[in-house]
């Protein structure tokens, strides 16, 4: 649900010029600045190296909820997989800028209580030491799907159908705490192409970056 969000943001600003997906699955879209590359193994990328080398930028937006899996099992699926982009692209493009999606309330610190936010912080921890030019940290709350975007986790869209018609009221109420894939887009494209004064964006930051849609 995010990548697609953030992508829909890429494909309008016309200060992208070209965008790689790489994906398991096609997005759907036709767009003379987009090129898509589908790939089963997110662990391994050497069959693609050829093709990563020249970007300014990597969004990286994949992610999987901690609910029912162990430690073990999500470290795997959350640290692990990350780390396995990011070494790839810091060696391929050192003058890259890399975002990552984490979340609202990931611990820096990897000894909370909270399992997915140790893990988390220690996969955002890892992307802050390799050699990009740059690397942030966005930590959204709760976001809000605009423009058709859909998730693909059916309880997941069931909760923001029901929440949608609310978000207006949850953007008054507690703004620091909800975002859009909109905004959320935005500031990952304004953050990649000017860099900002942290490392790590709430949605405080993130909304700010982006002001009123």
């Amino acid at each position: 649900m995010v990548g697609r969000g953030v992508l829909l943001e890429c494909l309008d600003d016309p200060e992208v010029d070209s965008i790689l997906v790489v994906g398991r699955t096609a997005v759907g879209i036709t767009d003379p600045k987009l090129t898509e590359i589908l790939h089963q193994d997110f662990f391994d990328y050497t069959e693609l190296e050829a093709r990563l080398r020249g970007f300014d930028a990597c969004f990286f937006c994949l992610g999987i909820s901690a609910a029912g899996l162990s430690e073990e099992k999500y470290r795997h699926l959350t640290y692990d997989l990350t780390v396995a982009a990011a070494e790839t692209l810091s060696r391929l493009n050192p003058e890259m800028t890399f975002c990552y999606v984490s979340g609202a309330g990931t611990d820096s610190s990897e000894k909370g209580r909270i399992m997915w936010a140790r893990v988390k912080g220690a996969t955002e921890n890892r992307l802050l030491q390799l050699p990009f030019a740059a690397a942030y940290m966005f930590r959204p709350g709760y976001i809000q799907p605009m423009k058709g975007v859909r998730s693909k986790t059916r309880i997941y869209q069931s909760l923001y159908t029901v929440f949608s018609w609310l978000y207006p009221l949850f953007e008054k109420v507690v703004p620091n705490q909800v975002t859009t894939t909109e905004k959320l887009g935005k500031a990952m494209i304004a953050v990649g192409l000017r860099g900002y004064s942290e490392s790590i964006l709430t949605t405080t930051e993130i909304n700010d970056l982006t002001g009123p849609l």
